[in-house]
Order: structure tokens, then C-alpha cells, then sequence
């Protein structure tokens, strides 16, 4: 059974906790303590239904005001397929959190309340979608209950993202699903009030959808984590090579290299819950003993020789900044943490910032600030093996972290 990581996002109150606590509670993943304790809270609150999105929203601050900040995660299954879903927030203030939580998703969930239609948050949260790589999209109208369920305020709002996405490259999968989040329609099962509707429901749409082909299987990439020396008389030279494969697949004899260094040798045996298998692919963890003993530590990879991945110190990438504290600096200095490799890297130059609302380019005003994403040039202590995120989701992303305070500054993009 496949699993499929999903997040959604939308506006403030568009719906996105209602709805996930509607797939759970309707798919039955509810517990009945769970339940009890909810309807508690509803009451304790004054609420006139139940209020699903209590389910999910688990911080104090969050049920207070009615809102998600931080970034939930939830799991389900269903006899066809196993979900994970990232529930994130809709304000403006928390776009970090929305680019964390969706930074591992397969397809995103991006709801639009019928009244009002694609608004900025909508803009913004489609770009982030596109800039991260998630290629299957569901546009969920929700409140079609409050528009007494009309396929012309449908229409018209497929109209509306249809014209802007033209304008998103790395979106290819877009099915638009017309629901109600509060009443239950067309979420897990059909609605009977929307005949004019003839797709699936949101749940099945989940778990029908093709992601086989979303994973590289093409590039061998496997960053090395961990070198295993046992030290012991049953395996007393065995020297292993423990990592997660992070794309492409490696087989007993093939040819390796190691990146930065150039070393080649070729794959004695890959083991995996301390048995030999006859092949590794991702997301596999396994560990790889290699025929020849060269020096291989953290933070190195392993690929194939006849496709390896680029070597370079000179990086040019899309950022989302995170720190509210410190706006990003031209010649500032960061560690810079990219799979399981970490180098100093120097902010060259800054390109320019994305207004994410008409997607132009700001070339004036260059100053990143908590939210800002825009494309800079980056110049590391020492090479990185790397491919660009458009190739490749785990090679082509990395973090910057602040030396001073070790926080997480930026989440970075390779072009």
C-alpha cells in the first residue's frame, strides 16, 4: 500500500482544519475519546455543530482564536492507501510554516471559500506550491453551501485560477472539486445537492491519483549519513556506508563515484534490516559495503559515474526567509546544510525578490524580510554535490542557518 503526503493551505478561515477533521471523522480514523473530547470543546465554546477542525488545531493560542499556527500533522489510511497530511496555516505572517509544511508533500489541497473567490493568499499559496515542486493540485471550493450550491460561483472561480496558474511552470496536475467542509459534501462521498458536478469526491481523487512517476528513479543519488565500523569479532571488517537513498536505484555491482572526491570503486553487497537485498531505491535506508576501502565520510555521495551530479561552490537559488529577527545580508555568512553535508556559504548577490501576487520581479528593494522569496547567488567553502530542484526534490534543496544563533534562517531552492 502506497502512501501519499498531502497539505493543505487557502486563506484564513477558507476551511483547511474543518475539512481535514471532515476526512477523518467521515473515512471513520476517529476514535471515539477523541470525539467525546472534541464535542466537549464545541460545547465549552459555544459552537452550534460539532467543530471538526478542533481535531487537528492542538495549541491552546489555536483553538482560542479559531485558527491553525502551527503546522499539523496527521495520519490516516483508507483500504486503498495510506495518507499523512500537513495542516498548515492561511496567514500571511506563518507563510515559513506553510513552505515547511509543504516541502515533502505529493499533492497540495488549496481551498477557496465560493464567496470570495481566488484571492492573494490563493496566488501565494499556488506559487509556493509550484516553486516546491508539487505537480498534483487540488482546488477544493468550499462553502458551496453558503452560495446555495451554484455552479455558476464554481465556474467563475475556475475561470479566475485557471488564468493565473497559466502563468505556474511546475504545476501539471490540476482537478478543481466543489465541497462543502462543514456539511460533508463531496468530501468522502458524492454530494446529491451539486448534480451539475460530475468528477470524484475529494477522498477518492486522493486515492486514485498517479504519483509513481513524481519520484527521480533516473539519478543515483545516496548521501552518506553514517559510516558503521562495528568493532566487533563477528564482523570484524565490515566497514558499511549507512544513508537514505534520496533517488535513482543502486544494485550489487554497479559502478560507483563518490562526490567531492572523484574516488570510484563498484558495490559489493547492500544491506537493509541487517539483510542482503538485491537493489536500493528511494526512499529505502539501507547500508552499502563497496569492493575497494576508500575514505568516504558524512556528507558525502554516493552516484553513478556515467550520470554524477554537479560539483560546484557558485550556487544560484530561489529562498524563502524565516527569520524574523535579521533580514538576509549581501556578504553575510551561513551554514549552509544540504542532505547530510554541512559547508560555510557567503551570500554573493542578491537578484531580486517575487511579488508573489502578480509573480513580477522586485529589483529595487532587495532586503529579504520574514516571508520574502526571491533568487540570490551563493558561494560555498567547498564543493557541493548537487542537482537542481527541479531534477530532483533531495539533492536540489538545503537550509541556511545562522552561525551566531543556530537558527534556520532560509529554506533554499537549487536552479
Amino acid at each position: 500500500m502506497d502512501l501519499l503526503r498531502f497539505t493543505t493551505a487557502g486563506s484564513v478561515d477558507d476551511g483547511k482544519s474543518t475539512l481535514i477533521g471532515r476526512l477523518l471523522y467521515d473515512s471513520k480514523n476517529t476514535f471515539e475519546d477523541q470525539m467525546a473530547a472534541v464535542e466537549a470543546s464545541s460545547k465549552k465554546r459555544g459552537d452550534e455543530n460539532v467543530n471538526l477542525a478542533l481535531l487537528t488545531d492542538g495549541l491552546r493560542a489555536e483553538r482560542e482564536q479559531g485558527i491553525t499556527i502551527d503546522v499539523a500533522y496527521r495520519y490516516f489510511a483508507t483500504p486503498r492507501r495510506k495518507f499523512i497530511i500537513a495542516d498548515t496555516p492561511g496567514h500571511i505572517q506563518y507563510t515559513r510554516n506553510m513552505v515547511t509544511g509543504a516541502s515533502t508533500a505529493n499533492l497540495a489541497i488549496i481551498l477557496i471559500d465560493a464567496r470570495h473567490g481566488v484571492i492573494e493568499q490563493t496566488c501565494r499559496h499556488s506559487f509556493i506550491a509550484s516553486l516546491l515542486r508539487i505537480q498534483h493540485v487540488v482546488i477544493a471550493v468550499n462553502k458551496m453551501d453558503l452560495v446555495d450550491y451554484s455552479e455558476e460561483a464554481y465556474l467563475k472561480i475556475v475561470d479566475q485560477f485557471k488564468q493565473f496558474s497559466s502563468r505556474l511552470r511546475n504545476i501539471v496536475d490540476v482537478s478543481f472539486i466543489p465541497i462543502s467542509a462543514l456539511n460533508g459534501d463531496n468530501v468522502v462521498d458524492k454530494s446529491d445537492k451539486m448534480p451539475w458536478y460530475q468528477g470524484p469526491s475529494l477522498l477518492y481523487h486522493l486515492e486514485t491519483v498517479y504519483i509513481g512517476s513524481d519520484r527521480n528513479h533516473v539519478d543515483a543519488r545516496f548521501p552518506v549519513q553514517w559510516v558503521i565500523r562495528p568493532h566487533s569479532d563477528e564482523h570484524h571488517d565490515f566497514r558499511g556506508y549507512a544513508g537514505r537513498v534520496a533517488s535513482g536505484v543502486f544494485k550489487p555491482g554497479d559502478d560507483i563515484v563518490v562526490q567531492p572526491s572523484g574516488f570510484t570503486s563498484k558495490i559489493k553487497a547492500i544491506y537493509a534490516d541487517e539483510k542482503e537485498v538485491d537493489e536500493a531505491f528511494s526512499p529505502m535506508s539501507v547500508a552499502i559495503r563497496l569492493e575497494d576501502e576508500i575514505d568516504i565520510s558524512r556528507g558525502d555521495l554516493i552516484a553513478k559515474p556515467n550520470n554524477p551530479p554537479e560539483s560546484t561552490q557558485d550556487i544560484e537559488a530561489m529562498i524563502c526567509w524565516f527569520s524574523a529577527e535579521a533580514p538576509l545580508a549581501v556578504r553575510g555568512k551561513y551554514i549552509l546544510r544540504h542532505t547530510t553535508n554541512e559547508v560555510k556559504a557567503m551570500v554573493k548577490e542578491v537578484k531580486y525578490k517575487m511579488n508573489i501576487n502578480n509573480l513580477h520581479k522586485i529589483e529595487d528593494d532587495l532586503t529579504f524580510q520574514l516571508n520574502d522569496i526571491g533568487r540570490i547567488s551563493l558561494r560555498t567553502s567547498k564543493p557541493i554535490a548537487s542537482d537542481t530542484y527541479q531534477n530532483n526534490r533531495a539533492t536540489g534543496s538545503f537550509v541556511l542557518i545562522d552561525e551566531q544563533t543556530n537558527q534556520t534562517v532560509a529554506a533554499g531552492m537549487i536552479l
